[in-house]
């Protein structure tokens, strides 16, 4: 299992007026990488240090009153550490790191409420924590936001409309998802299958992922290839680092890479915040007309997004049968 240095990403300045130059730019990291970052985004510094501030105040709280809010059958709400395993066949335990979801709420009277992962969120008792879910919820809204203005950019770089992922169907209601994430100050060993999260790729479009600055992240630029080659991913200060997901991977068959990454723990903590952004349950990903042809026929049968997502789930997620019969039978 070999170890590089730093991956060099592409810096996308979202300040840049020439949308042109930036749409080429992703375009090469799309292909190359399927890592970048993302500056001048509009999400303050400011702001950041708040929702961290609050992440760390959850996670700081007694595991018993963690547990009051424990992941219920729509995926929502905590998971402590180790009950996810990212890369079963290679790690002896979980995942070093427990983390915290939260999903867009729908009403009853929504037609979306049928949709599996729809549901109430689980919140800390405001009580405990009285600015927390107001922090969070608000930054769903702004990470949502700057996600559906990269999903343009991308479409720019393939070549298509910039509204083309904004068809019905496609991200109208899109499964979205916070992670909050905090890794214990336990140093990983990959010779031992001990990580902080396993190798993976991410299952929808594409991740924000806003970092403490304490490095960690890995990613395998050749994730079929016999001997992995791991470089480190260095946080930028301001910047989110952007990775694409599997439903891009298939959209674009395999042209924009969804790319191997996971997380070294080294004995020191690590807070982190993901936001998860992908088509819609129902919305069926098949090979983009201009990514195929006689010579490059589509690599992947049509898949259901939700689909995917719970196929994932289902083998990564410890709990997830006994959370799924809460939930689908």
């Amino acid at each position: 299992m070999g170890m590089g240095g730093a991956e060099r990403l592409e810096c996308i300045d979202l300040s840049c007026p020439d949308v042109e130059r930036l749409a080429q730019q992703l375009r090469k990291a799309c292909l190359e990488t399927g890592f970048f970052y993302v500056a001048n985004h509009g999400i303050s510094e400011e702001f950041m240090a708040q929702v961290f501030e609050q992440s760390r105040k959850f996670f700081t709280l007694p595991l018993e009153e963690k547990m009051k809010v424990y992941q219920d059958e729509n995926f929502r709400g905590y998971t402590p550490i180790f009950d996810e395993k990212l890369d079963p066949a290679k790690q002896r335990l979980g995942d070093a790191k427990e983390g915290y979801y939260i999903r867009r709420e729908v009403s009853g009277s929504d037609p979306r409420a049928k949709d599996p992962l729809q549901g109430p969120n689980q919140w800390p008792s405001p009580d405990t924590l009285p600015e927390w879910k107001q922090t969070m919820e608000m930054y769903f809204d702004q990470a949502e936001k700057l996600s559906r203005k990269l999903i343009k950019l991308i479409a720019l770089a393939l070549e298509l409309e910039e509204s083309f992922f904004d068809k019905p169907g496609m991200f109208d209601h899109p499964m979205a998802a916070v992670r909050l994430l905090h890794y214990p100050a336990q140093a990983s060993d990959p010779e031992e299958g001990f990580f902080g999260a396993g190798a993976h790729s991410d299952y929808g479009m594409l991740t924000l992922l806003a970092s403490d600055g304490v490095p960690g992240l890995q990613i395998c630029k050749e994730k079929d290839a016999k001997e992995q080659v791991w470089t480190n991913v260095q946080p930028l200060k301001g910047a989110f680092i952007v990775n694409l997901g599997d439903m891009l991977e298939r959209w674009t068959n395999n042209l924009f890479r969804s790319t191997l990454h996971r997380v070294l723990n080294y004995g020191v903590e690590r807070y982190s915040i993901a936001f998860f952004m992908g088509p819609n349950f129902d919305c069926i990903v098949e090979c983009i007309p201009t990514c195929c042809s006689e010579l490059n026929p589509s690599k992947f049968p049509p898949a259901k997004s939700g689909d995917h997502l719970l196929g994932r789930y289902k083998v990564t997620h410890k709990d997830y049968e006994a959370v799924a019969n809460r939930k689908y039978k």
